[in-house]
């Protein structure tokens, strides 16, 4: 079977192990389990670095999102999968060694405007980003641009600014991450 984009993903047991494909577009309609990435990236300063999700995205467009996200393609790994993310979504080239493991967890959610499923095992890592958000480099047709946050900003956020975030974002498992991210400063 060939995604009519090329783009075939694992399909993924609840241990993590593969035991079959189908298409990204696929998976999501039917909310099968997959495997995917994250990396948050933060600054000395204590401030978490959002994506914001280009205008027309799948899911949750126009909305701010982990600095870098991305499915594991197959035969590929989450660590390996994680560096090769940062540096297509930023133009970071980062080292593997240079990513902290936060957590590996499973996921769901569910969006409504497009009536999708993200049910995911996901590895998370975390990035110290020591330049200006300019120097980023924005990936053409997936995202809008960068934005800092200060952590305790993102701890105590009102309702207003809440909503310029994926839903997840104020989650438990996420907040959770940025306490541990905080830590490391």
């Amino acid at each position: 079977m060939m995604a009519v984009d090329g783009r075939l993903l694992e399909i993924v047991d609840e241990k993590g192990h593969a035991f079959r494909t189908d298409t990204r577009e696929n998976i999501h309609v039917q909310g099968l389990l997959h495997r995917e990435v994250h990396v948050w990236m933060f600054t000395p300063q204590g401030e978490i670095v959002f994506q914001h999700r280009a205008k027309d995205k799948d899911t949750y467009p126009d909305l701010l999102d982990a600095t870098v996200g991305g499915h594991v393609e197959i035969g590929s790994d989450f660590l390996d999968t994680a560096t090769k993310e940062l540096e297509e979504e930023t133009g970071i080239r980062a080292s593997n060694e240079s990513l902290l493991h936060i957590v590996t967890q499973k996921s769901q959610s569910y969006d409504e405007v497009t009536k999708k499923t993200n049910n995911v095992i996901r590895a998370v890592y975390a990035y110290r980003f020591d330049g200006l958000l300019s120097d980023l480099k924005v990936e053409q047709g997936k995202a809008l641009g960068f934005e800092a946050w200060p952590i305790t900003k993102l701890l105590n956020i009102s309702a207003e600014d809440k909503l310029r975030f994926i839903p997840g974002v104020f989650s438990p498992e996420i907040l959770s991450i940025f306490r541990k991210i905080s830590s490391f400063l």
